[in-house]
């Protein structure tokens, strides 16, 4: 069978991450934290396949595709979690567990963002913790996909 796949898909604004606003999403960057997950999805006998897209129709079709051969996704929406009822219905058609992480706590910013209509379909939610939120959610489904 193999090691369970996941998919990390980032939404709009990620590829500038460590360079937008530092004091907020930090200092790393994109391709510093998908290679550091990768390393870690190995050791944890998982293959991470990543993913970034600023446009709405590509996370639905990204989410789409991962359907067919990934087993979780831990996905961060940016700004389409506020609102995008595409991408909701794309992550409630995903028949494996999902993660929805956000690097900022979405709670302690503008009103607009406190509402995350893409969390009603991920089974957790992880905000605030800075990139560290990644690593959470791929230990976490790291032992419910061993537990499964």
């Amino acid at each position: 069978m193999g090691p369970h796949r996941i998919m990390l898909l980032n939404g709009p604004n990620m590829a500038a991450l460590g360079e937008r606003e530092p004091e907020v999403y930090g200092s790393s960057s994109l391709a510093s934290l998908e290679e550091e997950l990768c390393g870690r999805a190995e050791k944890l006998g998982l293959v991470l396949e990543s993913l970034q897209t600023d446009s709405e129709g590509g996370m639905v079709a990204a989410i789409g595709r991962a359907r067919r051969d990934h087993r979780a996704l831990i996905v961060n929406p940016g700004a389409y979690s506020h609102y995008s009822i595409a991408v909701l219905d794309a992550m409630r058609a995903f028949p494996g567990p999902v993660v929805e992480v956000h690097i900022s706590n979405v709670h302690a910013r503008e009103a607009y963002r406190r509402r995350l209509l893409t969390a009603e379909a991920a089974d957790v939610v992880i905000c605030g913790a800075g990139a560290d939120g990644y690593r959470l959610a791929l230990e976490h489904l790291a032992r419910q996909l061993a537990e499964a």
